[in-house]
């Protein structure tokens, strides 16, 4: 149990605490006494982990020290010293090396560990090519012997059953990756995830990636959106995929229920990437300024999901990726819903343009060469969905349109021979390979539905 004592003028005081699973007991009073106990209990580890945390921070700020070789308690990593202005000053310039040896520089005085994995790491960052590939090795090393306070019990755990993949930048995860492994994997994901965000480690995460959350059933996000839209806003982070699964092979896409993502867009103003792949998609009123990427992977994109991408408020977007899907699997809209995105409103640098997987792909030809955000684009795809000979015809027509193209991509749709021909005519550079035949003439369907 960490013991902390606080010893000035005539107090002489200790404070103890200890966290089991989702229980916090504390004991305290004068040294010397027995003092008095009490526990807490708590609706989640993760909680108890926060409560740990800010319950250690609170006695340090008032003086109270942490006894040389106290025990852990089951939440070592929580007492890794903190500093408000130094984290601060890194958060203010994330890239900065010199906000990260500040921290190192004041951490080793408090012996956290953490300093020398700053300083090991910002030495490889230095080294040349052939130093730097033992100097990783000598890190990893030292993050698994410190393991009890660089991540606790339950990250570690969870890195062991393969359920969590780290990338460290100068003493902190700076990448993270989590998801059950396989039908046989028990980690609850969401509940990871909250001690994840909690955990001093990730306090300056920049990207994150949600892989399967459950392969016993449908495949579904809504707890972990939940946990995600309760965090601490963290506005070191720049990139978020949630959904990083293999259909058909891991579950079907459309088997897969992602939910509302639009209380995380307050939660992380700073993303410049977000990528999203399952059914049941709910974005709301998005409100991203910094974000340049995003890219929605779906079987069947709702009306609302796509009425809340062309008014969407994200000045600074440069790549946009929609999949719309097939009707029998939720999809919605057309040519017409998408008109104000056609006319180039509120995407002023757009330059990658995909509206693929669309059964409305040959309307699409059709107007397209008198679209305003042709013209800005330097690369539009329109693979994976129901485009004909008829569809090629009209790009082909009105190949001036598209000649500024560095690719046209129109490659897995239902083109003949001919037709490919003819498309290849409509810009420099046109991707049409991997054509599917239909059955009959009313067989074709998009690429990715269920």
């Amino acid at each position: 149990m960490p013991r902390y004592e606080f010893t000035e003028g005539s107090s002489s005081k200790f404070w103890e605490i200890t966290l089991e699973g989702t229980t916090l007991t504390k004991r305290w009073g004068r040294i010397g006494t027995d003092g008095q106990e009490k526990t807490e209990d708590f609706e989640s580890k993760a909680e108890a982990k926060k409560a740990f945390a800010a319950q250690v921070r609170e006695k340090e700020k008032k003086g109270y020290a942490l006894v040389a070789g106290s025990a852990d308690g089951g939440g070592a990593a929580a007492v890794s010293a903190t500093d408000p202005a130094l984290e601060a000053a890194i958060l203010a310039a994330p890239d900065d090396v010199k906000g990260y040896l500040a921290y190192a520089a004041w951490l080793k005085g408090k012996g956290d560990p953490r300093a020398e994995l700053i300083q090991l790491q910002h030495d490889t960052l230095e080294a040349s090519a052939a130093s730097a590939t033992l100097m990783r090795k000598r890190a990893a090393k030292y993050i698994a012997e410190h393991a009890d306070s660089l991540l606790g019990d339950e990250l570690t755990e969870a890195i062991a059953g393969e359920a969590l993949k780290l990338e460290w930048h100068l003493g902190f995860i700076r990448e993270a990756h989590l998801g059950q492994v396989d039908f046989d994997s028990n980690e609850d994901i969401p509940e990871l995830l909250g001690v994840l965000l909690a955990h001093p480690s990730a306090r300056f995460l920049r990207s994150l990636t949600i892989g399967m959350a459950c392969f016993d059933g449908e495949n579904e996000y809504h707890d972990t959106l939940k946990v995600l839209g309760k965090a601490k806003p963290l506005t070191t982070l720049r990139h978020l995929f949630i959904g990083d699964f293999e259909y058909p092979d891991d579950t079907e896409i459309s088997w897969t229920h992602v939910g509302d993502l639009q209380p995380l867009y307050a939660v992380f103003p700073g993303l410049r990437e977000l990528r999203v792949r399952g059914g049941e998609i709910e974005l709301g009123k998005i409100d991203l300024p910094e974000l340049r990427a995003f890219t929605v992977e779906t079987g069947g994109l709702p009306l609302k999901a796509v009425k809340s991408i062309v008014k969407a408020h994200w000045p600074k977007l440069e790549a946009l990726e929609i999949w719309f899907g097939s009707e029998n699997y939720g999809a919605g809209g057309g040519v017409k819903d998408l008109q104000p995105l056609l006319d180039g409103e509120g995407v002023p640098n757009l330059r990658k343009l995909g509206l693929r997987n669309a059964e409305f792909t040959d309307a699409l030809c059709a107007v397209l060469p008198n679209a305003k955000v042709v013209a800005r684009l330097q690369e539009l795809d329109l693979s994976m969905g129901m485009m004909t000979d008829e569809g090629a015809e009209a790009l082909a027509s009105n190949a001036k349109a598209f000649q500024h193209l560095k690719t046209l991509d129109v490659s897995n749709n239902f083109l003949t021979q001919a037709g490919q021909k003819r498309v290849a005519t409509a810009a420099p550079s046109v991707v049409r390979g991997n054509q599917r035949e239909p059955y009959d003439e009313d067989s074709r369907y998009v690429a990715v539905g269920e």
